[in-house]
């Protein structure tokens, strides 16, 4: 899908840029002469990134921590002050420490929420505020997961916050429309390779090999999707999960008799 520089000048801002999913969207919007503003923990991190993408005039990077309301509303000030609101944000931080729930302290939990659905509405809100004020029409893009629809064992905490995601972005959907501000959720592929929940080997090649598609999720794949749902051919849409995970998450591989392939 061709974008004829669409992006070109537009602030982007991109919440876990460090991580797996953060730095390839961070590749895919600096390629198209986006400004970003990268945000994760760790500030040297963020500046690497940063002096590695090489994006449009007026980026920069700023460390945050997403469990604090103070630092996301000093992240928000700092948008205002330098590009008075962004066009498009692209909420993608996000933790899935593996856990029983009979075993997870609250700590753990309060974490998952805080992160994956407290922060995003925070940074949301903070963020629309300044659109809504100097009319920008911009974009909101929330990095969701399969997993709001299929329950595991050990996982119930990440599923559960994001389901309670995707009702968030239809509920900051119906309320933002009235002022040109789309709010959507994409839902990438499995993709291992984290740096802040690790993943057994065996975990990832049971996941791999159940994936009606048969390959892992790629950059390219999460970048065009991200694109798209924040470009203006997708105009028309707010309030919507798009499912990028070559059919990850609409059912299981496995077949239950001897035969084992059609045909």
């Amino acid at each position: 899908m061709q974008f004829d520089r669409e992006f070109a000048g537009k602030g982007v801002v991109i919440t876990g840029a460090t991580g797996i999913y953060g730095k390839g969207l961070a590749e895919t919007f600096a390629a198209q002469g986006a400004k970003l503003c990268l945000t994760d923990r760790d500030q040297n991190g963020l500046d690497k990134l940063l002096a590695e993408l090489r994006p449009a005039d007026g980026s920069f990077a700023m460390a945050a921590d997403l469990k604090d309301a103070t630092s996301i509303a000093s992240l928000v000030a700092a948008v205002g002050e330098r590009w008075q609101a962004p066009d498009i944000v692209v909420n993608n931080a996000g933790i899935y420490p593996s856990s029983f729930l009979l075993d997870m302290s609250v700590e753990d939990w309060d974490a998952v929420f805080d992160i994956n659905l407290r922060a995003v509405f925070l940074l949301s809100k903070g963020f629309a505020v300044q659109m809504m004020e100097k009319g920008v029409k911009g974009s909101v893009l929330n990095i969701s997961s399969g997993a709001s629809r299929k329950m595991r064992r050990t996982a119930c905490a990440y599923s559960t916050s994001k389901t309670a995601l995707d009702r968030l972005t239809k509920g900051f959907g119906i309320e933002l429309a009235e002022y040109g501000i789309r709010v959507n959720a994409l839902e990438p592929g499995f993709s291992a390779g984290s740096t802040t929940s690790k993943l057994a080997d065996a975990h990832v090649q049971r996941v791999l090999s159940a994936i009606p598609l048969g390959r892992p999720s790629s950059m390219d794949d999460i970048g065009k999707a991200a694109l798209y749902l924040s470009s203006e051919a997708a105009a028309y849409v707010t309030g919507a999960t798009l499912s990028v995970d070559g059919g990850n998450s609409i059912g299981s591989m496995d077949v239950y008799q001897d035969k084992k392939q059609a045909l």
